[in-house]
């Protein structure tokens, strides 16, 4: 069979590790609020005394709870805006909130680009049609909900994740100690290198256990940047692939002085006695700057080499996946087959970067790396 062939899974058997090419089904990462007569009754310019909508709060916090963040593009003043929210006690709920008065699209636009996240995951939320209409005209990717229908939600299935895994339900505090790292780099006064030898990381690899299961799915699914093949699999199949002696199911997480990113990698490598096969890496785009998006992927081509074995890497090529090709490209791969939007890249494993030398490395693997 041609090696960049799709097969699909018989009833019972094994899963192959290229089952499933991407069948992902869009949800919301981020729901971006209006301010006056949305999140709250009332003009807060006209008058101070503005009261939050009736159930707004519990929206906000159960979203929160499933890892679905919350911004804000207002057309307002920002410090009496952010003085309000202060009082309601919801200021910390909102990242990067863009007040002021440019068109909400373009704040819409600010928020997606200071989360990295891809614009179609975001929901804009107005009781103005003038403002849904602007938005839905310049970002038709963007959905666009009427501020009247917000107490439902937390029913909505695109708000409503499969699994609410433990680096979801702590995803706002993830993102505020990115916040926190982004103002240290800012004030820190030299080359990128040495800030990053002052964070203290530890970068952990470790085969999949059962506990992982659930979120290693969930990276499948959201992670859509630094992601080699775009490969989705269900948590029946990735239970398999763990279990698998033909297959090895990494998950990387990753900490630092300021707390844990979480779980932040993943890799499925078909294990062949002559060649190894890298199926799937991701990495999520949240680490992109951190200096640690091929630790994973030298491991495993250390592993590969140990075990005396061919190392290939498939590729499939998406809208947004160029970052991983120009990986994989500058990480001394070649392209050996091509077909349609798949790619089979080699590498021969005479030179295999270390890592730098401001990353601590913990491996728990049950094999050794030579």
């Amino acid at each position: 069979m041609n090696a960049l062939a799709q097969p699909t899974l018989a009833e019972g058997a094994e899963p192959a590790a290229d089952a499933k090419p991407a069948r992902k089904v869009k949800k919301v990462k981020c729901v971006v609020w209006d301010l006056d007569n949305t999140l709250w009754d009332g003009v807060l310019l006209e008058h101070d005394a503005v009261r939050l909508r009736p159930g707004i709060e519990d929206v906000i916090k159960t979203l929160d709870a499933r890892g679905i963040l919350h911004s804000i593009a207002s057309r307002n003043d920002p410090v009496l805006a952010l003085t309000k929210l202060r009082e309601f006690g919801l200021v910390d709920y909102f990242l990067h909130p863009q007040i002021g008065w440019n068109p909400k699209s373009e704040s819409v636009k600010e928020i997606a680009k200071r989360l990295n996240i891809g614009i179609d995951t975001l929901a804009f939320v107005d009781d103005q049609p003038f403002e849904r209409e602007e938005v839905a005209f310049a970002l038709p990717d963007v959905m666009v909900l009427d501020a009247a229908d917000a107490s439902d939600f937390d029913t909505m299935p695109a708000m409503t994740p499969k699994y609410v895994t433990e680096d979801a339900g702590q995803r706002r505090l993830l993102y505020l100690g990115d916040i926190r790292r982004d103002d240290a780099e800012r004030d820190f006064t030299g080359t990128s290198e040495a800030f990053l030898a002052t964070l203290g990381m530890t970068f952990t690899m470790a085969r999949a256990k059962a506990a992982d299961l659930q979120r290693a799915e969930e990276l499948t699914v959201r992670t859509n940047q630094l992601n080699s093949t775009g490969y989705t699999y269900s948590l029946d199949e990735l239970r398999a692939f763990a279990h698998s002696p033909n297959h090895l199911l990494f998950i990387a997480s990753l900490d630092d002085k300021f707390g844990t990113y979480g779980k932040i990698g993943l890799a499925l490598v078909e294990c062949g006695s002559q060649r190894w096969t890298l199926k799937l890496l991701l990495m999520s785009c949240r680490v992109m700057s951190r200096g640690v998006g091929t630790l994973l992927l030298n491991h495993i081509m250390r592993l590969a080499k140990a075990a005396g074995a061919a190392f290939q890497a498939e590729f499939v090529t998406t809208d947004r996946n160029r970052m991983m090709y120009v990986t994989y490209k500058f990480g001394g791969f070649r392209e050996v087959a091509t077909h349609d939007r798949h790619i089979l890249f080699e590498h021969d494993l005479a030179a295999i970067p270390l890592a730098p030398t401001y990353i601590t490395l913990v491996v728990d693997d049950g094999l050794s790396a030579k």
